[in-house]
């Protein structure tokens, strides 16, 4: 015989039901960088951010869900054309982060999608004001101004949009080849004019090595001579002192008694030394008319000495004594040469 299962507690299982569609329509638990856009009998209420919250049931409603995290999107390869009329190839990465949950949800149907094609044109309009050398060389700029466009053109639908990044340039098989060719000969020049600037310095150093060898004898050459001189005038200074010397100690001894008579014979011993030496290199000579006198040449040539003597005390005699000495001391006479 067939069970009957009560009426009640059918109700009951059916009251449990509903209040599990309750709990669960009413209390919300939103995790972390998560956002809930709510709508209560269709029309936005509020923004339910991370944490546990409660709503009305059956009146309001999650209508979108969003991430608040930064989020990564592939923007497609496509073809642009630069201002020189080359056609390359260029992809890149899109940065950008929900900041507004609900303008994302009522501004624009799909944000994702809107965002990958504003790209795409945008980065098609900043390729077409550059040349294809450029294109490699201003990638920082162009991300810049894709940032640019991009940032403004979604402010209205709650988007932020953090960094472009173009991720590869790709030109025509032609224009690489080209490119390849231009770049070779370039590096080519570089070495003929590096190797050119470095026999040039070469034959500057070369040359400024010759002057300053030049300079440094030329500079030796003076310095020795310069020393030469030095030494000449030092070896004439002390032969002069040596001779001022010598007379003064002559005239010293002079003075002395017996000092003129030992004068007398020195001056005949070198007078008789010279008179032989001159008679041996020559074959005709002039000699003096008393040459047999030869005292009385000692003498005139010693009454010279006490000339000078005299002269030393008294400036005035001593010229006069000089004067008559030298006219009185040898008076030679020119006789017929003998041979």
């Amino acid at each position: 015989m067939p069970t009957i299962i009560p009426t009640s507690i059918i109700i009951l299982a059916l009251l449990a039901v509903l209040l599990i569609i309750i709990l669960l329509k009413t209390a919300k638990i939103v995790p972390n960088q998560q956002a809930y856009v709510v709508e209560r009998l269709g029309k936005f209420r509020t923004v339910l951010y991370a944490g546990f919250h409660l709503l009305i049931p059956f009146l309001d409603v999650v209508a979108y869900k969003r991430s608040l995290k930064e989020q990564v999107l592939d923007v497609p390869k496509q073809t642009c054309i630069t201002k020189d009329n080359v056609s390359v190839d260029i992809d890149g990465v899109l940065y950008l982060q929900v900041i507004a949950p609900e303008k994302s949800a009522y501004g624009i149907s799909d944000y994702l999608f809107g965002s990958v094609q504003l790209a795409q044109t945008a980065l098609r309009s900043a390729i077409g004001k550059l040349e294809l050398d450029k294109t490699f060389e201003e990638r920082t700029t162009i991300n810049q101004e894709v940032v640019a466009a991009l940032d403004a053109a979604t402010s209205p639908w709650g988007i932020k949009v953090l960094r472009y990044e173009i991720r590869d340039i790709t030109p025509p098989a032609t224009v690489m080849e080209a490119m390849e060719k231009q770049m070779r000969a370039e590096r080519e020049k570089r070495a003929v004019i590096a190797q050119s600037e470095g026999e040039m310095q070469s034959q500057i150093n070369r040359a400024e090595g010759a002057k300053q060898a030049a300079i440094a004898e030329s500079e030796g050459k003076m310095e020795a001579l310069k020393n030469q001189a030095m030494g000449e005038a030092a070896l004439i200074e002390a032969v002069a002192q040596a001779t001022a010397e010598g007379l003064r100690l002559v005239s010293e001894q002079v003075s002395v008694p017996g000092g003129v008579a030992a004068a007398n014979l020195r001056i005949a011993e070198s007078w008789i030394q010279q008179f032989g030496s001159l008679a041996k290199e020559g074959t005709t000579m002039i000699i003096p008319q008393d040459l047999a006198n030869l005292s009385g040449i000692v003498a005139g040539l010693t009454s010279v000495i006490r000339q000078n003597e005299v002269s030393s005390s008294s400036p005035e005699r001593g010229a006069a004594g000089n004067r008559s000495a030298g006219e009185s001391a040898i008076n030679p006479i020119f006789t017929k040469p003998r041979v």
